[in-house]
């Protein structure tokens, strides 16, 4: 009986006859898929009466679902062009105030500083 040595080592286990007792990998893909259910086909959805489906990395509404007309879709499409200008011209204000803000805090700032330089040089000439 070794001292420091490894008393413990297990057989080795024999090598399997098969890799798979499944049949499935014998099967082609287009089996497979019906067989596991990996054929998940297109997304769709229902977004109020309106059937849609993800096609090309967009949702494209399902021919014939759309039951608003023609003169409906270009006045929401003007309306969300309005909009959408509208925003834009909101966030440049925005930007406008926020510089003007800067720049009167910057100012104050400097009154301040200067006010306070004013005041130690009048303390000390007292």
């Amino acid at each position: 009986m070794p001292l420091f040595g490894n008393t413990f080592s297990p057989k080795k286990t024999p090598p399997r006859k098969c890799a798979s007792l499944s049949n499935l990998h014998l099967l082609d893909r287009s089996t497979r898929e019906i067989e596991l259910g990996l054929e998940y086909g297109t997304p769709t959805m229902n977004l109020a009466g309106q059937s849609l489906k993800f096609e090309n990395g967009q949702w494209v509404a399902e021919s014939g679902s759309f039951t608003g007309d023609r003169r409906e879709m270009q006045r929401l499409r003007k309306r969300n062009q309005q909009l959408e200008e509208e925003n834009n011209l909101l966030r440049l204000k925005v930007d406008i105030l926020l510089d003007m803000l800067s720049e009167t805090t910057a100012e104050s700032h400097l009154m301040e500083k200067e006010l306070e330089e004013l005041k130690n040089h009048s303390r000390r000439r007292k």
